[in-house]
């Protein structure tokens, strides 16, 4: 559950972020992109460790399944 929240807080910061840029910097520039860019990468960081915790805790129970 708690990797779960940490991608959804991600998402909404990374949402808010980008919210408040547009509404200081209006105009196209590349740094305001980078930190979009960050603001994203750290989502996806969020969500790459939420799938490695869900392949430790369910990995072996899947892999019974099959096997």
């Amino acid at each position: 559950m708690f990797a779960i929240a940490l991608v959804l807080l991600g998402e909404t910061l990374n949402t808010a972020i980008e919210v408040v840029l547009d509404l200081v910097h209006p105009e196209d520039d590349e740094r305001v992109g980078v930190v979009k860019d960050v603001a994203a990468a750290a989502v996806l960081v969020a969500a790459a460790g939420s799938a490695v915790i869900a392949a430790i805790v369910f990995g072996p129970h899947v892999w019974r399944l099959f096997t």
